[in-house]
């Protein structure tokens, strides 16, 4: 008990990708808050640490006897970059445009009556540009750069001097993400319909739910296993 009261929650769920959901239920941020150790994300939040390990130990117990999930701690820069490009990048690149104008729509029509659709379709468009500016920096300078770490060959001198320069960024722009996430789910009562809402509405409201979990497993990968990875690498690197 006393080695996952002590471990950071990212890193718990890196170790265990099924341990996302005990977090989830007890309301605990295991992406941008992944640095936080059980304890203080568990007192963050007015839990009992023993409640959570509880329910981590069963939950562990359960997944044991499934098919073991995949885990990225042991993945090579490479595989993840490729990874979160192909599978979380894509996924944006496609969802990101679809919901925005989604949100217009329903802002359009139903805005007068529920003035939280406004106000969402804001934050979602500002979101949006956010996100595919941080994505490009990724795609174009920082991704490539990781790969090239890991081929043992010299480095061309990067414009950032080291990667925990743009990490630090980027880590910051997670936390604006994530503070995002927790303000659409407040304006969408968890994303919840209200009784009679149109097609659109509740599409929006799905989309938004699916975004909502995809992205924070995009930058639970990020900031637990990628990012800090990247770091050893390259000072493991400089002392070649």
């Amino acid at each position: 008990m006393k080695e996952l009261r002590h471990e950071a929650v990212g890193l718990l769920v890196a170790e265990q990708p099924l341990r996302a959901a005990v977090f989830d239920r007890f309301g605990i941020d295991f992406c941008c808050g992944g640095k936080l150790t059980l304890l203080d994300a568990c007192q963050k939040a007015g839990i009992r640490t023993e409640v959570v390990i509880e329910n981590l130990l069963e939950n562990d117990a359960h997944g044991a006897m499934q098919d073991s999930p995949e885990s990225w701690l042991n993945a090579s820069l490479t595989e993840l970059t490729n990874h979160i490009q192909q599978t979380h990048h894509a996924y944006l690149k496609l969802e990101l445009p679809r919901l925005q104008a989604l949100a217009k729509k329903v802002a359009r029509v139903h805005g007068a009556k529920d003035s939280r659709l406004v106000e969402l379709a804001a934050i979602f468009s500002s979101m949006k540009q956010e996100i595919e500016q941080h994505t490009m920096k990724e795609d174009n300078i920082l991704f490539p750069y990781m790969r090239q770490l890991e081929q043992g060959k010299d480095l061309p001198k990067a414009p950032f001097g080291t990667v925990a320069n743009p990490v630090r960024c980027l880590e910051s722009e997670h936390n604006d993400a994530g503070e995002a996430l927790m303000r659409l789910r407040d304006l969408t009562d968890q994303y919840v319909a209200p009784e009679g809402a149109c097609t659109s509405w509740l599409a929006l409201l799905a989309g938004l739910a699916h975004l909502d979990q995809d992205l924070r497993t995009h930058i639970h990968q990020e900031n637990s296993i990628l990012f800090p990875k990247a770091i050893k690498a390259e000072s493991v690197h400089a002392h070649c």
